[in-house]
């Protein structure tokens, strides 16, 4: 894997492998063991009511024995990027520092590869800790363009993930994000800007149709390998994810898609 007597320098070693920096030089958490266990409980809560907002969970965890305070858990949900999806009034006044873009796929039909990319982060709970996973997937075939793991939400993550996708398949005309502050940056929509040919679409705030599919991305990440596996570290992280996105790319059949795998769609249309 990564080797450390050698004359590639560790930078040069991750890019050939595809893994961020920030993945291999991972921490342990300075989190307690109960509060790992309440985020891990939150995480597979979120995939059932995402609709959920503190006053519930907070109601469902005592329920089911945790001694949690609101304080505690409202750290805990902001820690985990925990958006609750509801309809509500626009009353906030907008951030001037962020940028905030329409939402472009409201009746849109996406009819080729490459026409519209959805990228958004999730979390990934690991054996005494925990990471945060960014993938990119395509609309029309549902093939995952690109994907990486870091121990922090960073911009200049999303925005590498996005340049490195790119790199491997080209620009898509539209990438369409939630309005999280790692996609709201400068530091994110100034480079997005400079490929010029690229639209940037965003969700409504609380809307949970808006990204339906990435959605269903991480449920099937999450039931179907990262609940079934215990990670120790960020590369046994890294190498799990890479061997279940080849699996989910090229091995795994979609209902959707005739019963072809998003490999075979991707690869074959124009």
């Amino acid at each position: 894997m990564i080797e450390r007597d050698t004359e590639l320098s560790i930078r040069r070693q991750c890019e050939l492998l595809g893994l961020h920096r920030s993945g291999l030089y991972y921490t342990q958490s300075v989190e307690s063991a109960e509060n790992l266990a309440i985020m891990r409980r939150l995480d597979e809560q979120y995939l059932k009511t995402p609709f959920y907002g503190y006053r519930k969970l907070h109601v469902l965890l005592l329920s089911e024995g945790y001694v949690v305070g609101k304080k505690r858990l409202k750290r805990l949900m902001k820690l985990m990027g925990w958006e609750t999806i509801y309809r509500k009034p626009n009353t906030s006044k907008p951030n001037e520092l962020h940028y905030k873009y329409p939402y472009l796929l409201r009746n849109l039909e996406v009819t080729r590869k490459n026409q519209v990319w959805e990228i958004d982060i999730t979390y990934i709970p690991m054996r005494r800790g925990f990471m945060y996973l960014c993938a990119i997937i395509d609309l029309k075939t549902r093939y995952v363009v690109h994907w990486s793991v870091s121990n922090t939400m960073s911009s200049e993550w999303c925005r590498q993930t996005v340049e490195e996708a790119i790199a491997l398949h080209g620009k898509p005309e539209i990438i369409n994000s939630d309005q999280g502050s790692q996609f709201t940056s400068h530091v994110y929509i100034d480079y997005l800007k400079g490929l010029e040919t690229v639209k940037i679409s965003m969700d409504g705030k609380g809307r949970a149709t808006d990204n339906i599919f990435i959605e269903r991305l991480w449920k099937s990440v999450k039931y179907e390998w990262i609940y079934l596996h215990v990670y120790e570290n960020g590369i046994e992280l890294y190498n799990g994810l890479e061997e279940y996105f080849r699996f989910y790319n090229e091995e795994r059949f979609h209902e959707n898609l005739g019963y072809k795998t998003p490999g075979m769609i991707f690869k074959r249309v124009a």
